[in-house]
C-alpha cells in the first residue's frame, strides 16, 4: 500500500456560523409529505440541582409523553438543562423517531456536541431522519478520525454522497485515512496535531502550538521532527512551558515510543494505554509522521474490542449500539448462527451416548453423573479459556508460550480434578457403591485436566492461525469437552466395573 502524504501543518477547519438558541428554528419529521414547525427552543441552559433533576428513565417516559401528545415545547423545557453527555443514555432508549425529533429540539452548538459523541451506529440512524444540508454539516463538522467511525457503519452509497460533500482539502484528508488497511491505526489517528523541529527553540515552538490551539485535537504531546519528518524523539507541553525560550529542543526532548500505521489498532491501543500516553506518534514505513493516536480514541478502541470479545465469548456476535437501541431482529441475528453452530455441535455429545447406550443400561445410575461431568469439565474449560484471552488481549502471553501455558493448566487442571474427584469419590461412595464413587473421582481428575489443557491452548491456536481467540468462545470449547468428558467417563467405568 502507497502510504498518504499528510501535510506537516493542517490549517483550522471552517466553522459554521453559530445560531444563537432562541432563533432556532426546528422542523418535525412525519410520516406524512411536509413538515411542522416547532417552536423556538429556550435561551437558558442553567442546569438543576440534583435533588430537582429527573433520571434517565422517568426522563425517557416523560419525553415519549410528550412526543405522544405532541407537546414539542414542553420537550424543550425537558432537554434544555442538560448537558451533552447527559443527552446519550436517554437518546440510546428513544426510538429512531423520537430520537431525530429530540435531536432537532436541541440548540445547535448542543446538537453538534451530541452527534460528536454518540455511537457510530446512533450517528447512522439519526442521519436517515435528517435532511441532506444537515447530514452534510454534521459530518463536516467532524473530526477526520471520527468520520471513519461513522463510515464503517453507513450503507457504502451514503459513504459515497457523504464523501462528496466534503470540502475538497477535507476529502483529501479523510480519502487519506481510508486508504489504510481496514482494523489498522491509521484509520483511527488523527491528523489535528502539532509538532516541532529538534533544531527548533522553545519560543519557536511555543508559536507552532499558539497558532494550531484552535484546531489540533492534542497539543500536550508534542513529536520532534528532523527535516525528512522522521520522528527522531517527543516532548510536552509542560516541558516547554517550564523551559527557558532560547533553549533548543533537541536538548531536551525524550526518546519516543512509536507504532506503524499498517499496525493492528488494538495492538496500538494497547500500548498507549499500558503506557499511560496521552498520545501515540504513527509512522509510516520510513518511520515519518502520519498521525497521531490520542489517549481518548485509544480508549474507544479498546471499549470497541473488548465488548466484540465479551460478545463471541457468550456466544454472540457483538451489537455495535447500545442495547436498549437494538432492533429485536438484530438481535436474533446477533444470536442464532452461533446457536445452530452449537446445536449441531452438540450432537457429539448425542452419539457418544449412542455408542455408550448398552453401558448404560448395564449400570443405570451412571446416567445420573453425567450433567455433573460434562456441566464440570465446561466449566473448568471456560475459566481457562477466559482467563489466556485476557491474558492475550493484554500482552502477558503469546503464541510462542504454547508450552509454557499448555504445561501450567495441565498442572492447574490436575489439581482442580484431585480436590473434586476426592469429593466426588466421597459423596458417590456413600450414597452408591465405593466402585461408583471411585468411576466419579477418576472422571473429574481426567475431565478436569483435559479441559483446561484444552480451553487454555485454544486461544493461542487461534492467534497462531491468525483467528480472533474470542471465535473460540465458551460455548465452542463446552461443547467439545462435552464430547471428550463423556467417552472419558464411560471408558472409566467399563475398566472399574468390569463392564
Amino acid at each position: 500500500m502507497t502510504t498518504p502524504q499528510l501535510p506537516e501543518q493542517q490549517p483550522a477547519k471552517q466553522q459554521p456560523a453559530q445560531q444563537p438558541a432562541t432563533a432556532a428554528t426546528h422542523v418535525l419529521p412525519t410520516a406524512a409529505a411536509g413538515s411542522q414547525s416547532l417552536p423556538p427552543t429556550t435561551g437558558s441552559t442553567a442546569v438543576l440541582p440534583p435533588a430537582q433533576q429527573k433520571t434517565q428513565d422517568e426522563l425517557v417516559d416523560t419525553i415519549a409523553q410528550l412526543y405522544a401528545a405532541r407537546d414539542l415545547s414542553a420537550i424543550t423545557d425537558e432537554l434544555s438543562p442538560l448537558l451533552a453527555p447527559d443527552i446519550i443514555p436517554v437518546f440510546e432508549r428513544l426510538n429512531d423517531k423520537q430520537r431525530a425529533v429530540m435531536y432537532r429540539l436541541l440548540p445547535k452548538d448542543r446538537a453538534a456536541e451530541v452527534f460528536e459523541i454518540l455511537d457510530p451506529a446512533l450517528q447512522s440512524d439519526l442521519l436517515h431522519g435528517l435532511q441532506d444540508a444537515e447530514v452534510a454539516q454534521l459530518f463536516v463538522d467532524l473530526d477526520h478520525d471520527d468520520r471513519l467511525w461513522l463510515l464503517d457503519e453507513v450503507p457504502a452509497a451514503l459513504a459515497t454522497r457523504l464523501l462528496r460533500g466534503l470540502p475538497e482539502q477535507e476529502r483529501v484528508l479523510t480519502s487519506a485515512l481510508l486508504g489504510y488497511p481496514q482494523g489498522s491505526v491509521g484509520r483511527r489517528m488523527s491528523l489535528e496535531y502539532v509538532s516541532t523541529r529538534a533544531a527548533f527553540t522553545v519560543a519557536e515552538t511555543l508559536e507552532r502550538v499558539r497558532a494550531r490551539l484552535a484546531d489540533a485535537e492534542t497539543v500536550y504531546t508534542i513529536p520532534v521532527l528532523d527535516d525528512s519528518r522522521h520522528v527522531v524523539g517527543v516532548t510536552s507541553l509542560r516541558e516547554i512551558l517550564a523551559a527557558d525560550g532560547d533553549t533548543v529542543i533537541a536538548d531536551m526532548m525524550n526518546p519516543v515510543h512509536t507504532a506503524g500505521a499498517i499496525e493492528e489498532a488494538e495492538q496500538a491501543a494497547r500500548r498507549c494505554a499500558d503506557r499511560a500516553l496521552l498520545a501515540l506518534p504513527i509512522v509510516d514505513r520510513e518511520d515519518r509522521l502520519v498521525g497521531m493516536l490520542t489517549i481518548d480514541d485509544a480508549i474507544r478502541i479498546l471499549e470497541h474490542e473488548e465488548s466484540e470479545d465479551a460478545a463471541r465469548q457468550g456466544g454472540t456476535e457483538p451489537l455495535r449500539r447500545p442495547y436498549l437501541s437494538t432492533p429485536v431482529g438484530a438481535l436474533v441475528r446477533s444470536r442464532v448462527i452461533w446457536l445452530l453452530v452449537l446445536a449441531v455441535g452438540a450432537t457429539l455429545t448425542v452419539q457418544v451416548l449412542s455408542v455408550f447406550e448398552a453401558t448404560i443400561e448395564q449400570v443405570t445410575v451412571l446416567a445420573l453423573f453425567v450433567p455433573l461431568l460434562i456441566g464440570t469439565g465446561g466449566n473448568t474449560g471456560n475459566q481457562a479459556a477466559t482467563t489466556v484471552t485476557r491474558a492475550l488481549a493484554l500482552g502477558d502471553v503469546g503464541s510462542r508460550d504454547f508450552w509454557r501455558v499448555l504445561t501450567r493448566e495441565l498442572r492447574t487442571g490436575a489439581m482442580l480434578g484431585l480436590l473434586l474427584g476426592t469429593l466426588g469419590f466421597a459423596i458417590a461412595a456413600i450414597a452408591f457403591t465405593p466402585q461408583i464413587g471411585l468411576v466419579i473421582g477418576l472422571t473429574l481428575l481426567a475431565v478436569c485436566t483435559l479441559a483446561a489443557a484444552v480451553g487454555g491452548c485454544m486461544p493461542l491456536l487461534a492467534r497462531a492461525v491468525k483467528v480472533d481467540p474470542a471465535v473460540f468462545s465458551n460455548p465452542f470449547i463446552s461443547t467439545f469437552v462435552d464430547a471428550l468428558g463423556l467417552i472419558i467417563y464411560f471408558l472409566i467405568a467399563r475398566t472399574v466395573l468390569g463392564l
